[in-house]
């Protein structure tokens, strides 16, 4: 279910700000809404995921990668890696990173963050706020918040 709430305009120039959320009601229903949210959110293609330890960031990720065709036993968090590449069904490189274990953006730029955002693939981060001030501007900013029944709600903003 994706609810579209208005909200203040940033300033009177600019598009509305849209208020996107899609609610997650158990492990059943996770794969209904990565597809949901893969239609929701267009041509964006970096993604950064702001959520608590076992929210499910890692799993939300793993069904939209089976969405984008990549084998699922592919998937995993690249904790160690920081990023790991994997291929959708077109061939098409998908990039997963995972910035828990970073302490410095320094540790970013060491291995090549820019290179991989700026290839023009998809891009999915984890604990994208240890390297907030690196996060190009065109980062779609997604929250997964878990709920009192143990649902997830995934909710963001964008100019409409």
């Amino acid at each position: 279910m994706v609810r579209k709430d208005s909200a203040e305009p940033r300033d009177m120039a600019t598009a509305e700000i849209m208020r996107h959320t899609i609610t997650i009601k158990n492990l059943q229903d996770i794969d209904r809404a990565a597809g949901e949210f893969l239609t929701e959110i267009g041509d964006n293609k970096i993604i950064a995921f702001y959520a608590p330890m076992g929210a499910g960031k890692t799993t939300f990720t793993t069904a939209l990668c089976r969405h984008l065709g990549v084998r699922e036993d592919a998937v995993s968090s690249p904790t160690f890696a920081i990023v790991n590449e994997y291929k959708t069904g077109d061939g098409t490189p998908l990039f997963h990173f995972d910035f828990y274990r970073v302490t410095k953006v320094a540790e970013a730029f060491d291995i090549g963050f820019y290179d991989y955002i700026d290839s023009g693939f998809p891009c999915i981060i984890e604990w994208p706020e240890n390297i907030e001030e690196i996060l190009p501007e065109e980062t779609l900013k997604v929250t997964i918040t878990v709920n009192p029944d143990e649902s997830r709600t995934i909710s963001w903003d964008s100019q409409d």
